[in-house]
């Protein structure tokens, strides 16, 4: 494995990251297998590692295999999403992350994270608050390194500036969608985060299943993702999409995940792409592609399916922000003069 500077932490990363969302109840409940994968990625060189505490128990599958192994792996989570049905253990405010911090530590057997997230923004809370408690945690040696995920453009920028005016611990990463089907980032995100010398670690290169071979437009997708009902997974325009992408697969003669996979990295503004392995099969999968490098001809040709800064539809789970999600936010109150 090759190894990649973290932004300007100086922390080195592998180019794929392994996601441990999978790991555990949320996809492969079987921890001992769980634990294998971590440690086969571990073996053929991969030191990176992210989860979430939301994740169901991935963080303590997670804390059992690196059992021994803790200081060789840079270890990231993140907080914010509910982890139970307290309204008040979730979010970005100081009171959750001093005690989201103390969970995420024990879950994963460790006295410190290397690269702790906030998953989502939270327009609930200033971030001022969030940037205070955070540095806090970093000052007191449980975090080395804080970042953020989702964030537009707008909100990196804004948590830049409070970080500097206040003396606060910045974000030095940014974790965002990205995927051939899915290059938004690539008009705002990705020039930002160079900007500020953030790393960017990309979760869901394949486009969270789309992009492995399994989805193909004529037939029926009733395999593990598609039976969860992600309506992204019976989009006709990206189903569409995907057989281009197959079929120039097969003309570079590279499997269409390594050729995935190897287009997300191939971007001078991602740092390390997260690989979601559930299964042993699919590790094996991505490890067999990890030196994979795409020819400026096939980049072209992918320029031509899915245009720079374009994507095909989007995935479901992907954070679009309040504005979008809330249609009050985008109507005026009732009592105003209506279109004739």
């Amino acid at each position: 494995m090759h190894y990649r500077t973290l932004g300007r932490t100086g922390i080195k990363v592998t180019p794929y990251a392994l996601g441990a969302m999978m790991l555990g109840s949320f996809g492969n409940p079987d921890r001992g297998e769980g634990i294998r994968i971590i440690h086969r990625a571990l073996d053929a060189g991969i030191n990176f590692i992210d989860t979430a505490d939301r994740y169901g128990d991935s963080e303590e599958v997670v804390g059992e295999a690196l059992a021994g192994r803790r200081d060789d792996v840079v270890l990231a989570t993140k907080f914010w999403g509910p982890v139970d049905d307290d309204v008040n253990h979730r979010g970005a405010s100081r009171r959750w992350i001093m005690q989201a911090v103390e969970r995420s530590l024990r879950n994963l057997r460790t006295d410190y994270i290397d690269v702790y997230q906030l998953h989502r923004p939270d327009p609930d809370t200033d971030i001022d608050e969030t940037l205070s408690a955070l540095t806090d945690l970093v000052r007191q040696g449980k975090v080395r390194a804080i970042g953020s995920s989702s964030m537009r453009g707008s909100e990196i920028v804004e948590a830049q500036w409070t970080a500097e005016r206040r003396g606060y611990e910045r974000f030095r990463t940014e974790q965002p969608n990205y995927s051939i089907l899915d290059r938004e980032i690539e008009r705002e995100i990705l020039p930002v985060v160079q900007r500020y010398g953030m790393g960017s670690l990309v979760y869901s290169p394949l486009a969270g299943g789309a992009l492995s071979g399994k989805y193909r437009a004529g037939q029926r997708n009733d395999n593990f993702r598609a039976s969860t009902g992600m309506a992204h997974f019976r989009d006709q325009r990206r189903l569409a999409v995907i057989e281009q992408l197959v079929t120039l697969s097969d003309e570079a003669g590279i499997p269409l995940t390594h050729l995935a996979m190897a287009f997300t990295i191939a971007h001078p503004g991602v740092t390390s792409a997260i690989a979601g392995a559930r299964t042993m099969e699919q590790l094996e999968d991505t490890l067999a592609g990890s030196e994979v490098a795409l020819t400026d001809d096939i980049l072209d040709r992918i320029d031509a399916i899915v245009p720079p800064g374009e994507s095909i539809g989007a995935m479901d789970m992907v954070y679009r922000g309040p504005e979008v999600a809330d249609a009050s936010l985008r109507r005026r109150p009732e009592g105003g003069r209506s279109a004739r």
